[in-house]
């Protein structure tokens, strides 16, 4: 089992590296969603993850979440064959929390190289916690 804590790593790097280990059979537990990066200009990200969430109707979907960690777990779906039965076992060992369960609390936490942000470029970047409280989030 690995736990990672998500504090200042990118979204995207991290849902890549955490789809490779969940393809290869680990099982990934992600800690403090809230905290992840979110590359990009703030008005550019708050009007494309409003767009994705407001596509859609109601009743019949598609459903975007709200919450940090599922939509982190989204992510990561998005990168993981998900419609075949091995991508869907992959997908079903992974589980994703905001701040640190006090289950996992004395385990030691990784954070991936290839997930953090780059030092020597200074992009803009907003937290995906601030994103879903502008989506409405209640966390």
């Amino acid at each position: 089992m690995i736990v990672v804590d998500a504090t200042g790593l990118v979204l995207g790097r991290l849902a890549s590296v955490t789809a490779k280990s969940l393809l290869a059979g680990e099982e990934v537990k992600i800690v403090n969603a809230e905290k992840v990066l979110i590359t990009g200009g703030r008005d550019y990200i708050f009007g494309d993850y409003g767009q994705t969430r407001a596509r859609g109707h109601k009743e019949r979907g598609p459903y975007f979440p709200r919450r940090p960690e599922m939509i982190l777990k989204r992510t990561v779906r998005g990168m993981l064959p998900h419609k075949m039965r091995r991508g869907r076992d992959a997908f079903s060992r992974l589980k994703t929390y905001v701040g640190i369960p006090r289950e996992l609390k004395g385990l030691p936490l990784e954070q991936p190289d290839a997930a953090k942000m780059r030092t020597e470029s200074n992009n803009k970047y907003i937290e995906l916690g601030a994103l879903s409280k502008r989506l409405g989030a209640n966390f």
